[in-house]
């Protein structure tokens, strides 16, 4: 029987103009309007059905809204992972022990190294993004929990799931600019319109997906997708994608 439906999720952290960033330009992030903008996002979830549990924020931890990083969820077991950011690798301690009365906790080992926004599931397959954060040897650990794994080449962005993101129905949201749809045989494909709008959240069967591109919106509509949209353009500005805000798990 599955369980209720948990996000878990962290508070903004003050420090998060010190963000790590790798694609975008630096831009003054307005640290009161990302956190209502977090908040919002948070209710848009409860709105959902989902519960939300929500961490408090690590001050020191600029990235530490991105829950989503630092651990993979599987029915099993939470995979904690070592990321490829080196500043960002504190981050698993509070997280792990937020997790540990749901799953089962498994640490990566050194030299592996690998963030949850370059995993994306669909059933017992993860598709994992060989990307600037990830390399062969945390691939090669990841497939120790009894899943299929497959490398995916990413390139010009900084995670798989910055390029690609699941619908269900065995069908992606893509932008072919960045994933090679080659990667991915037997699924459907939809278009992404606007750059960097490839990353949604489906949760049971709606869509999230950011207000700042409507384009994508529609065609995800006119493909039959119900689909809601949030405000994240401060958190934006951090490389943010809805995914990684939130750890989503069957509690």
């Amino acid at each position: 029987m599955q369980g209720v439906l948990t996000a878990i999720t962290r508070s903004i952290s003050p420090a998060m103009n010190r963000c790590e960033l790798v694609f975008l330009d630096r831009q003054a992030i307005d640290i009161e309007q990302a956190a209502r903008e977090h908040r919002a996002y948070e209710d848009a979830l409860r709105e959902l059905g989902v519960e939300v549990l929500s961490l408090r924020a690590e001050a020191e931890l600029p990235d530490s809204v991105f829950v989503e990083d630092p651990v993979v969820v599987l029915d099993e077991v939470a995979v904690m992972t070592r990321m490829g950011a080196e500043s960002r690798r504190a981050e698993g301690e509070s997280l792990a022990h937020a997790l540990a009365p749901y799953r089962e906790i498994r640490w990566m080992r050194e030299p592996a190294t690998l963030e949850g926004g370059d995993v994306m599931r669909v059933g017992r397959t993860l598709y994992v993004g060989e990307s600037v954060r990830t390399n062969a040897e945390g691939i090669r650990q990841l497939g120790a929990f009894g899943y299929e794994v497959r490398g995916v080449p990413v390139r010009g962005c900084m995670h798989l799931k910055t390029g690609c993101t699941y619908l269900g129905d065995d069908s992606l949201l893509i932008d072919g600019d960045w994933i090679d749809k080659a990667n991915f045989p037997g699924m459907q494909f939809v278009n992404v319109v606007e750059p960097f709008s490839a990353n949604i959240l489906r949760v049971g069967d709606t869509i999230l997906i950011p207000d700042a591109f409507p384009r994508t919106v529609e065609r995800l509509q006119e493909r039959g997708f119900t689909v809601r949209t949030v405000g994240v353009s401060e958190l934006m500005k951090a490389e943010a994608g809805l995914t990684c805000m939130s750890v989503l798990l069957n509690a």
